[in-house]
């Protein structure tokens, strides 16, 4: 088991940012990798369930932890098989418009060869 943690900061508000997070139906806008959610609700709350569909056509389970508006961050649960990712975010203000950080907690070989698509991913919330 490790920890990975991965930012970036771009123009966008950071309200912004984060209503590109709590609007499930946002994420394939940001995440490329994304093709669609499947949950019991579309805006991030604790408990928040489902799958996420990869373009590719792979689904991962997940299930949201918690989440505090106020102050833009949320965790949450992500399983594909029997690996399993907790993916701590969050959201702050920066000179140049705002600064997401993603903490991954979990098997290292799985954080690693998530990271490039998680990069690419937070590069295009924080744009403009």
């Amino acid at each position: 088991m490790g920890r990975l943690t991965l930012r970036a900061t771009g123009p966008a508000r950071p309200a912004t940012v984060w209503q590109r997070y709590a609007d499930v139906d946002q994420w394939a806008s940001w995440s490329p990798q994304i093709r669609a959610v499947h949950a019991n609700g579309r805006t991030l709350a604790p408990g928040l369930s489902g799958t996420v569909e990869s373009v590719v056509g792979v689904r991962a389970a997940f299930t949201v932890e918690a989440v505090d508006h106020r102050r833009h961050r949320w965790t949450w649960r992500v399983r594909l098989g029997p690996v399993r990712l907790r993916l701590d975010h969050e959201v702050h203000a920066h000179p140049r418009g705002s600064r997401t950080s993603l903490v991954m907690d979990g098997p290292v070989l799985a954080a690693a060869a998530y990271a490039p698509f998680a990069r690419l991913a937070l590069r295009r919330l924080v744009r403009s």
